[in-house]
């Protein structure tokens, strides 16, 4: 992926992860892992913990300590 330089690396990933709710291609109880994030992104893991903290605060993922993040049922709002 190629990031824009004027927008935070966090803010572009979670877009692409929202979208990629959207569309289906991540359904509902879909496993986000946070190391295949860090390896398809190229970023730090505190980057990627940005992302999920944003997608959990719109309702999109539920964490659960000791499994991972999962994709709730919920679309985004665009």
């Amino acid at each position: 992926m190629e990031f824009d330089p004027t927008r935070p690396k966090w803010t572009q990933i979670a877009d692409v992860i929202r979208q990629r709710i959207a569309t289906g291609e991540y359904p509902p109880n879909h496993l986000i892992s946070e190391t295949r994030l860090e390896q398809e992104f190229g970023v730090a893991r505190v980057t990627v913990r940005k992302v999920t903290a944003a997608l959990r605060e719109e309702g999109l993922i539920v964490t659960t300590h000791g499994m991972g993040s999962f994709v709730t049922g919920q679309r985004p709002t665009t």
